[in-house]
């Protein structure tokens, strides 16, 4: 298991496939990432040198990711529910916020169905 970011990433993985494992960093970054330091993105992490290694903590650590990225994302959540705008009050019902349908579907933001008193 090679660390990087405070997370365990396995060793048989492509260096692409293994960064999007660490939360906040998907296959643009990734690859993005493999640029920079000048690895080629199909190669695997068990084949990495130290040094190769370490250079991909650092470029890594250049962006906002995973605790930091969690705290930045529920702390604008909170703001919104704070002002009271429509998506803080969506979030705040627990409706989906970006404007889809209620009538139907939106099972997974609203719940189990309840039944209807009559």
């Amino acid at each position: 298991m090679a660390r990087i970011a405070g997370v365990n990433i396995s060793v048989n993985k492509h260096i692409v496939m293994g960064l999007q494992d660490i939360h906040g960093i998907g296959p643009t970054r990734a690859k993005n990432i493999c640029n920079t330091v000048k690895l080629e993105p199909s190669k695997k992490i068990k084949d990495l040198t130290e040094a190769e290694l370490e250079s991909v903590r650092s470029e890594v650590l250049k962006y906002t990711i995973e605790g930091d990225l969690r705290r930045e994302i529920s702390m604008n959540i909170k703001r919104k529910m704070d002002l009271g705008c429509n998506v803080g009050i969506r979030h705040r019902r627990g409706l989906p916020v970006r404007g889809q349908r209620t009538r139907t579907n939106a099972r997974t933001r609203k719940g189990k169905p309840k039944p209807v008193r009559g």
